[in-house]
């Protein structure tokens, strides 16, 4: 049986600002290419489908679009809601998807209702998966049977439960199962773009958890990781911080044989823009052939220079036109006393004071010759037109 274990699509999704659906759409071309010129039996969505609990209705298009070539090209697809889907939305028709080849899991009902796929032969063997939605303590513990509970104890529950179903389905024969699951699993290397799955401390589960299951798919993390051999998260397929840039975006491809043997090989995914961080003084950064890649690039600048270059983002890209996010760290210039914005407002002796302290207050440095003349003819204009009033 061949899986491909994929998580956190984050269909409807923009990245600083810009709209990502076509980037999103490049990537269900090439997961569904690969669905069918590899013979993938099984498509596993481990949460986070969509971005947001109400997502747009080109994004639910996208969605639905996505699902129906998957299945023309011959796969299965199971799939799970994350902490940013709304489970109940995600899992409207999931009965009725379930005769096209689209097992949906959202419901705590559920965990231990697997979807079964049983071994071509005569070993009677049966590949069992489960679908272990992202469960919020404080919603699902009372379901769940538990008072008081953290994410490790409902997290536990849900395994139990699943671990009592295989035991009792072994009894008619070898199972082996799968299980999804939208969590974040100890030892997991985390980035930006994922939303915190705790309040107040650490969200954490740990990996002995599962590993008793032929092959977790987790989802959550957005870098593409191996926690141990049968426990993976795949990351998310397209980057969604710049905290991703150095993240190679893929997934797993997983081949488990009818007596039990699991082996997972690499998929990667063609990124539709690379990302860039760069960091230095202006003038360096304009002029150093090193980051002549990164001009058709997204990029993240940090400014070194001791004052803020005026005009400094029109400046960044004058060669980097994709720059979406400019910082500014100073080296080198000497240290100020550190005085609060409403000091400086406080020691203005006029309105030209005010402009001035503004301008240093921003940018660490006041206004210079045509600056401040620009501002007095301002001010003076203000004043005759109040006269005038």
């Amino acid at each position: 049986m061949r899986l491909l274990h994929t998580s956190d699509w984050h269909l409807g999704r923009s990245f600083h600002g810009v709209g990502m659906l076509e980037a999103q759409r490049s990537f269900v071309d090439q997961v569904v290419a690969f669905t069918e010129a590899n013979a993938v039996d099984v498509v596993l969505i481990a949460g986070d489908v969509y971005d947001r609990a109400l997502p747009g209705l080109d994004v639910v298009r996208l969605l639905d679009e996505a699902l129906v070539r998957l299945t023309a090209a011959g796969a299965k697809v199971v799939l799970t809601s994350g902490n940013h889907d709304s489970a109940i939305r995600l899992g409207f028709a999931a009965r009725l998807l379930e005769r096209g080849g689209v097992h949906v899991r959202t419901r705590v009902e559920d965990l231990n209702v697997p979807v079964l796929f049983p071994f071509d032969g005569a070993t009677g063997a049966t590949l069992a998966v489960y679908g272990i939605p992202y469960l919020e303590p404080r919603l699902v513990a009372g379901s769940l049977g538990l008072e008081e509970a953290g994410h490790f104890e409902v997290t536990r529950e849900a395994v139990d439960r699943i671990s009592q179903d295989v035991d009792r389905r072994r009894a008619d024969g070898p199972v082996y199962p799968v299980v999804l699951a939208h969590t974040f699993a100890s030892g997991g290397i985390t980035s930006d773009s994922e939303r915190d799955l705790s309040v107040g401390g650490l969200g954490a589960v740990p990996l002995d958890l599962f590993q008793e299951f032929s092959y977790t798919a987790l989802g959550h993390l957005h870098g593409r990781q191996e926690l141990t051999h049968n426990v993976r998260y795949s990351g998310s397929p397209l980057a969604y911080s710049f905290s991703e840039a150095q993240h190679r975006k893929g997934a797993w491809l997983v081949d488990i044989a009818a007596d039990g043997s699991v082996e997972v090989q690499d998929v990667f995914w063609d990124a539709p823009k690379q990302l860039a961080v760069l960091r230095g003084t202006l003038a360096e950064l304009l002029a150093a052939e090193e980051h002549q890649w990164a001009e058709t690039a997204y990029c993240h600048v940090t400014l070194t220079d001791p004052q803020r270059p005026a005009q400094a983002m029109e400046q960044v890209r004058t060669r980097f036109a994709g720059t979406l996010v400019l910082a500014f760290d100073p080296q080198g210039a000497q240290a100020k006393a550190v005085t609060s914005y409403s000091s400086r407002l406080a020691a203005a002796e006029n309105d030209l004071g005010i402009c001035c302290g503004f301008l240093d207050h921003v940018r660490d440095r006041g206004p210079v010759g045509a600056e401040e003349a620009a501002l007095r003819e301002a001010l003076e204009a203000v004043r005759l037109e109040e006269a005038a009033q």
